[in-house]
């Protein structure tokens, strides 16, 4: 292994000494090899070499991949709002019979998505009404 040093807050280390006491890791340089592995493994294609690495961070971390999991929008959620964007830009426009369109070529009438945007027209159905 290579040594290295650095320096952090008295804050910070007094958090670190206290999950060391709490016997959450067995010493302070644990922490830190941890902490590195865990932002390492965040932002690249890196595979954490410490050993149980996975039972720790499942231990100090133990709710973080059913957030994630909720946070993260899949490729349908994202599909979705393009949809939607394009929707109200056409509603915006005054071109409902566009948007109408545009929502029948992406969801079957039946699906819930296709039933929430033409619940979003609607509004603008009603604006255009009670502007003429």
């Amino acid at each position: 292994m290579v040594k290295s040093t650095v320096r952090f807050s008295e804050t910070v280390m007094e958090r670190v000494e206290e999950m060391v006491s709490e016997e959450t890791f067995s010493n302070k340089s644990e922490f830190q090899r941890f902490a590195v592995e865990l932002v390492l493994s965040e932002i690249a294609d890196y595979d954490p070499e410490m050993l149980d690495f996975d039972d720790l961070r499942q231990q100090v971390l133990p709710n973080e991949g059913l957030i994630k999991e909720a946070e993260a929008p899949s490729d349908a959620d994202d599909q979705f709002y393009q949809v939607a964007a394009r929707v109200r830009q056409f509603a915006i426009r005054g071109d409902i019979e566009t948007a109408e369109e545009y929502i029948d070529t992406h969801y079957p009438s039946t699906d819930p998505r296709c039933m929430l945007l033409d619940d979003i027209l609607e509004t603008y159905r009603s604006d255009d009404a009670e502007s003429e």
